[in-house]
């Protein structure tokens, strides 16, 4: 009798739990609703954080932050007025390179945070199908047949499914990202406003602080290129893809990528700096985990277009924003607590999942 008597309480137990974790999540699921799925614009989005106008650039901002700024063009050439460029979230196609083994390591933190401003926009190369995926990110996971190894091949080959895939859908720019980025939405949007499609156009910031120096192996003399560092992320408009088409498309990137034996990045500056004679505009606000984040002032983030980290070995410091916010036990990346910085109405929304999260984690050791 005692025994079916605690089966019953375990059972009462297991139901309460149940109801609870329901009724957070159904709470959650409403939020959800209301800043997101609901919304037409980024600014509906970020729904009570102050907007600006500025020369009809919509720059979503946190109280007392300044209009951002966009660093000067190294070309020289003048910038496309933002007024007139009428360049719309919905015209920009978002790539993020991946692989199946970092699925769960790095898509989880991005599909989290700025994925959800640009969810419509952004899909995900890798190298295998995961049906756990397909859905978290709505469809949006490409397999890219490439292998999964980070060799220069494999690299150049999902470049080359990026590049046709954008050729497909007919948008007016071209964003490449990596797994490790955080992606500012808005900035990157005010950026783009401020050049034209229609123009050639080549968006990004190199690694290195001298041109690329080769050997051309036709005629033995040496060329020098810069190109944008892929791991910050890199813009291109499509005009100047179309005039790409004859030297990158349909698998003619990676042809090009195995003659100079350089990684993907590295080609595409190949091809567009050397090939196409049209220079890099450099653009200060994209950053790599070749950079130190702890560098970058948090009064500046609003300002940031990319953001990254790594981390080199178990005794190593991670590389990552020096950003307040959640534990870094459950934000180790940083991603969270910068997304909740750049959009404070997302805040309650994540702790709500890390109250979920926590619950669920007592329950499991209560009942083990």
């Amino acid at each position: 009798m005692n025994e079916r008597t605690c089966t019953m309480k375990v059972s009462v137990k297991k139901i309460i739990q149940a109801i609870m974790v329901m009724s957070v999540m159904g709470y959650t699921t409403l939020l959800l609703r209301q800043y997101i799925e609901n919304s037409d614009s980024l600014e509906k989005v970020a729904a009570n954080t102050p907007i600006i106008f500025n020369n009809n650039i919509e720059t979503i901002l946190a109280v007392g932050r300044r209009s951002s700024q966009v660093t000067e063009p190294s070309s020289k050439v003048n910038e496309t007025d933002g007024e007139n460029s009428g360049v719309q979230l919905e015209e920009v196609f978002i790539s993020v390179k991946t692989t199946k083994n970092f699925h769960r390591s790095r898509l989880d933190a991005i599909l989290s945070t700025w994925f959800v401003l640009a969810r419509e926009q952004t899909y995900f190369f890798t190298d295998a199908d995961d049906e756990i995926y397909q859905q978290k990110t709505n469809g949006h996971l490409i397999n890219s047949n490439c292998s999964s190894s980070h060799n220069r091949k494999a690299l150049c080959c999902k470049m080359s499914v990026e590049f046709d895939t954008f050729l497909e859908s007919n948008k007016k720019w071209f964003c490449h990202f990596d797994d490790d980025n955080y992606v500012n939405v808005p900035q990157l949007l005010n950026l783009l406003k401020k050049y034209s499609p229609t123009e050639d156009w080549y968006l990004g910031k190199p690694s290195i602080r001298a041109p690329l120096e080769i050997l051309n192996k036709d005629n033995m003399q040496k060329i020098s290129f810069w190109f944008a560092t892929g791991g910050a992320g890199f813009c291109l408009s499509r005009a100047l893809a179309l005039k790409m088409i004859p030297l990158a498309s349909d698998g003619k990137f990676i042809s090009i990528g195995e003659k100079i034996r350089l990684p993907d990045d590295v080609t595409m500056g190949y091809i567009i700096e050397h090939l196409l004679k049209k220079e890099l505009t450099v653009v200060e606000q994209f950053h790599s985990h070749l950079e130190p984040m702890k560098f970058i002032k948090p009064e500046t983030f609003s300002k940031q277009i990319t953001f990254s980290y790594s981390k080199y070995g178990k005794d190593s410091p991670p590389n990552t924003l020096a950003v307040d916010g959640f534990d870094t036990r459950f934000d180790p990346t940083r991603f969270l607590s910068l997304h909740c910085f750049l959009f404070p109405n997302f805040k309650r929304i994540i702790q709500l999942h890390f109250k979920i999260f926590q619950f669920l984690t007592g329950k499991c050791q209560v009942l083990l």
